[in-house]
């Protein structure tokens, strides 16, 4: 073997080495979140932009929606993150509830919002992990105007509802003008070319009403039990 081809087959090998070490940083992130998420209780998950402002129409929807949703008893969880997590964790503040937050290591989001609990923050390095908690923790989205992590969110959330590997929850769209040319789109181009069915449409509502939205969770659970997706 030459030289060459030697130091490429060493650095294959140690690569591997690191990435069978880094399954046990994967697991004490998912034994460390299951854990802690389990004992805080039901939550609704609050997402979208870190870019919007406090004077942000959204920002102010955000928290109104927020501390409804805990004075009925549920927690907040958002991404621990400024803009509309902030928002989030300071409705549940003033609902005088759970605030959490689930933040990730990012090189400009360094430490959670103020709004978030202290009791109830944890740190992730991996955002498929965070995702995971997400997915298995919340007892309904509500997905105010935000970029593409906040899709990543929702369209993770709609394609394990459609393909049957979570429970079904209430997710709420808020923001017609913001989401309307989307879900326009989904309407028409993926009904018309049958990639998704029309059924599909009935996993979201999109609304600009918040009261509507608050009715949309607490009415589901009027009919549904609290549980975590223990199945995801």
């Amino acid at each position: 073997m030459e030289s060459k081809d030697f130091q490429r087959f060493s650095s294959y090998e140690e690569g591997l080495e690191s990435d069978l070490w880094r399954i046990f940083k994967i697991m004490g992130e998912f034994v460390e979140g299951y854990d802690r998420l389990f004992k805080i209780g039901p939550c609704v998950s609050l997402f979208g932009s870190a870019r919007l402002k406090a004077d942000n129409p959204y920002y102010i929807k955000g928290v109104e929606i927020a501390q409804r949703l805990t004075e009925l008893g549920f927690g907040v969880i958002t991404g621990g993150g400024p803009g509309i997590m902030e928002a989030g964790n300071k409705g549940a503040q003033l609902g005088k509830g759970k605030s959490v937050g689930l933040c990730i290591t990012l090189p400009f989001e360094e430490e959670p919002n103020p709004y978030v609990d202290p009791k109830h923050v944890l740190k992730f390095h991996y955002f498929f992990v965070r995702k995971v908690m997400f997915m298995k923790y919340a007892q309904g989205f509500i997905i105010l105007p935000g970029g593409f992590g906040t899709l990543d969110e929702l369209f993770e959330a709609l394609t394990l509802m459609q393909t049957h590997k979570i429970n079904r929850f209430p997710v709420v769209m808020l923001g017609v003008d913001y989401w309307g040319g989307l879900i326009e789109w989904v309407k028409t181009r993926m009904i018309d070319e049958g990639t998704i069915s029309k059924a599909d449409l009935d996993l979201f509502v999109l609304t600009d009403d918040v009261d509507h939205a608050v009715k949309i969770v607490s009415d589901f659970y009027l009919r549904n039990k609290l549980r975590p997706n223990f199945n995801y």
